[in-house]
């Protein structure tokens, strides 16, 4: 199984479809301005729709702030539970009903780098190239984030 991704970031606009995959789609709401942090454009939650395999999913990202988890993003969907965290600088962590199933890595251009732990359903390779794609992976540690932010402040 193979994912293809088509993310129009300035539109708002992800697709994830292949021969046996659930189609997902991830829409920002039309005439929202994109932040320039997150590549399908916003982390809000009411901003964006969800549908995998024409059904409507819950989609809860969180804010990205200084922690990593802060980062995380949840989908129940198909009766289950998906979450994407960031686990290291470049790479995020896909795990079902808190059970881990792989690493997803993706720079924010739409394509999607995956290691699975073991062979993936085709709703997780599915929703997990549609997260990581739309939100990007990874992040910096927390004591970097912080020594950034005390840097700017100090900064002549």
């Amino acid at each position: 199984m193979h994912a293809h991704t088509a993310l129009d970031g300035p539109a708002g606009t992800l697709r994830v479809s292949g021969a046996g995959l659930p189609p997902v789609e991830l829409l920002r709401a039309p005439g929202t301005p994109a932040d320039a942090h997150t590549p399908i454009g916003t982390r809000k939650a009411a901003l964006l729709t969800l549908t995998v395999d024409g059904a409507p999913a819950v989609l809860r990202p969180s804010r990205g702030r200084l922690l990593r988890r802060s980062y995380r993003v949840d989908v129940r969907t198909g009766g289950f539970r998906y979450r994407l965290v960031p686990c290291s600088y470049a790479e995020s962590r896909l795990t079902r009903d808190g059970v881990r199933l792989g690493t997803l890595s993706s720079s924010g251009d739409g394509h999607v780098t995956d290691e699975w732990d073991a062979d993936p359903t085709p709703l997780d390779l599915a929703v997990g190239t549609a997260l990581a794609a739309a939100f990007g992976t990874g992040a910096s540690p927390w004591w970097e984030t912080l020594g950034d932010i005390v840097g700017e402040l100090i900064a002549p």
